[in-house]
């Protein structure tokens, strides 16, 4: 029995031997295993003629030394070597400049969390939701800013003005402060006076030969007017007339631009009737005129008929 137990175990320790060998061939295997399993795997193979009490030691100590889960062990570390030369082999396949950073695997450690930019500014477009909500709305960083900073200031509000006094030292009523405001166009047309009415004729007269400025240049066209052909009811309700104020320039003497005072006029009309350019070419246009009227006018019937009379 006893030599049945020790020819056994010899045949273990032999399989075990063969096995690891078989891994360190294979790659599969690091140098870890300790050095007594290594001397008995080469000490069981060669044959010897020791005692039994030597043998039952020897058999007593390997299988202290190799268990199941000792081999287990071994087989696990072997796989995970093979998985890293497997990927260490991958990666090398790739360029030999690129720099590749493999991190073990922790099991413990918890996945990266999304990235929070935190309070960022709105964008300069503002999109719909669908395409049927219109145009996009474009933001202004530059007016926002001045917005803020205006409201922002604790400017104390103007103090309410004193009420309108007449002459008469009588607070102003809503129908007066509405004909003092109507008065003028506002300052945003640089508070551009309406006349009176007593002045209208007067004035119409002017407006009337601006508005007939085609008929004084043949080679200037000028657009319609609205209120042309209305008479004074077609005057603009603000309207003003002005002077050039004269100057000194080109050469201090008079000119076209630059009139002398006794070749000044008092209206605009004045002026024009005394151009000699001007008076020529309304002279001009008078008989075109008069010839057209007098061809439809009195005695043309004879000469009508004389036209429509046979020559034989």
């Amino acid at each position: 029995m006893l030599l049945s137990t020790t020819s056994s175990r010899k045949g273990k320790e032999k399989a075990v031997g063969m096995r690891i060998q078989t891994l360190y061939s294979h790659g599969l295997m690091s140098p870890e295993i300790p050095l007594d399993l290594q001397s008995s795997t080469s000490e069981s193979s060669e044959p010897s003629d020791s005692s039994s009490s030597e043998h039952s030691d020897s058999d007593s100590d390997s299988d202290d030394s190799v268990t199941p889960e000792y081999l287990e062990n071994l087989l696990e570390k072997a796989r995970q070597n093979y998985a890293a030369a497997a990927a260490t082999e991958k990666l090398s396949s790739f360029s030999a400049t690129e720099e590749v950073i493999a991190l073990d695997e922790d099991p413990g450690q918890k996945p990266l969390p999304m990235l929070d930019p935190g309070n960022v500014p709105p964008s300069y477009f503002e999109l719909g939701i669908s395409r049927f909500d219109g145009h996009l709305r474009m933001r202004d960083p530059g007016v926002e800013s001045a917005e803020k900073a205006s409201s922002s200031q604790a400017v104390p509000s103007p103090p309410v003005p004193p009420p309108e006094l007449t002459k008469s030292g009588k607070p102003l009523t809503r129908k007066e402060r509405k004909e003092i405001k109507n008065k003028t166009a506002g300052s945003d047309w640089f508070d551009l006076p309406a006349p009176a009415e007593a002045d209208l004729p007067r004035l119409y007269r002017d407006v009337e030969a601006l508005r007939l400025r085609n008929q004084l240049d043949p080679k200037r066209f000028y657009r319609k007017d609205e209120g042309e052909g209305k008479g004074i009811k077609g005057l603009p309700k603000y309207f003003a007339i002005g002077t050039i104020l004269p100057s000194s320039m080109p050469f201090g003497t008079a000119s076209g631009e630059n009139l002398s005072r006794a070749n000044r006029k008092r209206t605009l009309v004045d002026e024009l009737v005394d151009d000699a350019e001007a008076k020529r070419y309304a002279k001009k246009k008078f008989e075109e005129l008069q010839s057209v009227r007098g061809a439809k006018g009195k005695n043309t019937l004879a000469a009508k008929k004389a036209m429509r009379r046979p020559k034989w």
